[in-house]
Order: C-alpha cells, then structure tokens, then sequence
C-alpha cells in the first residue's frame, strides 16, 4: 500500500468542501483544505449571505414608506448610509469565516492557506512550490461569475465587487436577467438607484414559472426599473467625467455610473491541473462526475457548482456530506437533485419547487393548475397595488402535486416547508384538507382553486 500524507485532500473551502473535510474528519480520515482566498467559499463570502443582508437592509425602503400608514410618524426624508450597512455586512462575513474555519480545525482538519493545484492522480502541489499526496483528492473550487469579452469589459464590475463598493451609483446598468442580475437590481433600485437591466433575450429567469417571472417582470417596470431585451455588448466606454456609455445592438447608448455584468457563472478549472490526472471536463469546463461524485480519475471527485448541476449552496453541501458519508463512513448514500426549492430574492422575491406548468404539460400530459392572485393585507392597508400569485401545478390522472410556484413577500420561507409537501408526493385533496391559518399568505395554499 502506497504511503500518503493525507486520506483526502480537499481543494476549495467552500460549502461543499468544507462539508466533506469536516464530515471525512469525524469518520477519522486525515484530511486537508487548501484554500487561496477566505474559508466559506462564494455562499459566505461573495454571495448568499451578503447579498441577503443587502436584500434585508433594501427592504427598508419600502417598509419606511408603508409604515406611515400604519401609524408611523416615518420622515419622509429618511437618510440612507451605504457605507454603514456595507461595513455591517462585511463585518458579519469576517464572524462566519472565522465560524467556518474553527469548524474545519475542531474537525481535525488541516486548512493550508495557499492555492493548490493536480499535479497527478494523488499528488496536488501548493503554491509555494512544495507538494503533497492524498489517496483521494476532493475538487470543490466552486466557480466563478462570466464577464463578456466585449470592449471596454474591464470598466464593468461582477457581484464578487458590489459588496465592496465605495459609495452608491445613481445610475446601474446590470447585464443579465438571472437571479443574480434580478436580486442586485431590486437592491440598487429601492437604495435610490435608477437600474437598466438588460439581456440578450426576451426573457428573464429562464427555468422559472412562465406566469410567475412575467409578474414579476410586470412589478419591476411598474416600480421603475428599465428593462432592454435582445441587447448584447458593442462596447463600454469611460467618459472624461467618469461615467460609463453603453453601446449595445437594437437600443440607445446607456450613459451610467456602474455596469455590473451578472451573465452567468463558470467552473474555476482553468489551470486547476486536472489534465495531469485525466480528469475530463464539459464543454463549459465543468467537471463530469458520476452519481457518486467521482471524476473520469478513480482517485479524484468533485463536489459544488465545479461540477455545474445545480449550483446552490444546499447542493454542494449534501453533495459533500454524501461523498464523505459513503467514502469514509460506509454509508450507502447518494443525493436525489428531484424537487429541489430555490428562490429569488428580488423585490418581490419568487420561490418555486417541483414542475413548472410547461415542464408538467411536456412530461405528464393531464395536468391541472390551481392558483391564486391576491393583494397582500399589508398591501392593501398600505395602498400599494403589488398583487401576489400561487400556483400549484397537479397530475391530472392522480391528483399529486408536481409543482409550487410564488411571487409574494415572504415566499421562500413559505416554499420551504412546501417543498416537503411536495417531496413527499402530498396530493391536492391533503392540502384541501388542512385547516387554513388565518390571516397568513400562507393559507393560499390550501385555498386553492
């Protein structure tokens, strides 16, 4: 038997390879984390959770107005402080990287804090230039935000720069139409922003609900944001005053102060080695991986958004939990990607689990949708004319519900325990007969008609 430094070397100290260091640690595996950056990867550093917190300090926006009718004496000239609430939420990102990575050492683990490369099937090297074998190497790099080769590319920034910027653009233009572009522009518009969102196409959250992303849609231009569809990059121009010009096909030039490119996410293999080892990637430099997480190498696997199946913090943290569980504690055990929630936090958020109306239609034939489109009681009382929307998509032939999908405010703590009925395959008819918690949003859902 080859001797090794480490059972499991792990590269990336993000939610997925945190989680299966520490897991791999318990089971009493020795393992090690090279990590080049900050422990917590994209979710805690540059992604959920200081985005949430913006989201949150964003809501006071509207809050602040609606409050004056429920009594509130609220000035209607309430200052805003971006440099207070960016501090806040960098100072919260410190405490849980600090949280992180007490975790990883209280496992046994050893966090290297250099930048780790495949240098053969079981030999990584660091980059200090010195080396180290593992009988398995775990890949959980995560990935990182696409930015168009267009010109003047480099005047633009990504979502991994909004959390540090120095004070707060008046005019945004953000490039894209996913969740992330969605999220970020509702945080720059109820922050005082005028915000252009604009995609090469017609649609925006592709892969949600068709009615539910056309309310939200709706929403958005009523409350002011500016949306340019069919619209690619002709160039980005700095101006001797600053700004930025925006030259795109089939509109205007945008005159801004910040472009933020939000057009995708991609794998971070790029010079990771990987060739070394024989490890194959995707057409988008996504690792290919079996059910089991392993590479096209026997001793190499990878976990998170490297391997670009459903990139969710939630995902890759199983996704490494169960690469642990059955590596080093004998457990039989893989991830099910079926029914799996997500939300958008934008203004207002969306949420949605299961089948989507179309996807139900394509793949069941008999379906039935059930749905419900409200005002909100503290939008009535607010005189704010937003309209939530439900919508359960059933099997027509066995009455299961395949699908939930929401606008609404508080929707994706709604969706979560929703997603369970789904899961567990609950038909209509036990929704019908679960007693509605009055007043709640919530109760829609088992009064639907």
């Amino acid at each position: 038997m080859p001797d090794y430094d480490y059972d499991l070397f792990v590269i990336g100290a993000g939610s997925g390879g945190t989680r299966a260091a520490r897991v791999a640690a318990a089971h009493g595996a020795k393992v090690a984390v090279a990590e080049e950056y900050r422990v917590g990867g994209t979710c805690v550093i540059r992604g959920c959770v200081p985005k949430k917190l913006l989201v949150y300090g964003a809501h006071f926006a509207e809050d602040l107005r609606d409050a004056r009718h429920f009594g509130w004496d609220v000035p209607s000239d309430c200052a805003f402080d971006w440099q207070r609430l960016r501090d806040n939420v960098l100072r919260e990102v410190d405490r849980i990287n600090g949280a992180y990575t007490h975790t990883l050492e209280n496992a046994g683990a050893e966090i290297i804090h250099q930048r780790a490369t495949v240098s053969g099937p079981n030999e990584v090297t660091l980059g200090d230039g010195t080396t180290r074998s593992a009988k398995t190497i775990l890949i959980a790099v995560g990935a990182h935000p696409a930015v168009p080769s267009c010109p003047g590319h480099e005047h633009g920034i990504t979502s991994n720069e909004a959390f540090h910027l120095d004070a707060l653009p008046k005019r945004v233009l953000i490039a894209g139409a996913g969740y992330i572009a969605n999220e970020f522009a509702g945080v720059f518009h109820q922050l005082g922003a005028h915000v252009i969102l604009m995609n090469r196409t017609k649609e925006i959250l592709r892969g949600y609900d068709l009615q539910i992303r056309d309310r939200l849609l709706q929403i958005s231009m009523m409350k002011g944001l500016e949306f340019r569809f069919d619209a690619t990059f002709e160039g980005i121009e700095k101006m001797d005053d600053g700004c930025l010009k925006v030259s795109m096909s089939g509109h205007e030039p945008a005159i801004v102060d910040l472009v933020m490119f939000a057009t995708g996410r991609r794998p971070n293999t790029a010079g990771l080695g990987l060739e070394s080892a024989g490890v194959e990637l995707d057409e988008q430099g996504a690792v290919k991986v079996d059910d089991d997480n392993r590479s096209t190498c026997p001793s190499i696997f990878a976990v998170g958004d490297v391997t670009n199946r459903i990139q969710l913090t939630p995902i890759a943290i199983r996704e490494g939990q169960a690469f642990a569980d059955r590596l080093y504690g004998g457990k039989d055990t893989r991830v099910d990607y079926d029914n799996v929630p997500s939300a958008v936090f934008s203004h207002p958020p969306i949420a949605g689990v299961g089948l989507t109306e179309s996807q139900a239609r394509q793949q069941l034939g008999s379906v039935k949708v059930y749905s419900s489109d409200f005002r909100p009681m503290k939008n009535v009382l607010a005189g704010r004319d937003e309209r939530a929307l439900y919508k359960m998509v059933c099997d027509g032939e066995t009455d299961r519900v395949v699908g939930i999908h929401m606008i609404g405010p508080d929707v994706p703590e709604i969706i979560q325990a929703a997603a369970v009925a789904v899961k567990a395959g609950l038909t209509k008819a036990q929704f019908d007969a679960t007693v509605a918690l009055h007043p709640t949003m919530a109760e829609e859902l088992v009064l639907l008609r």
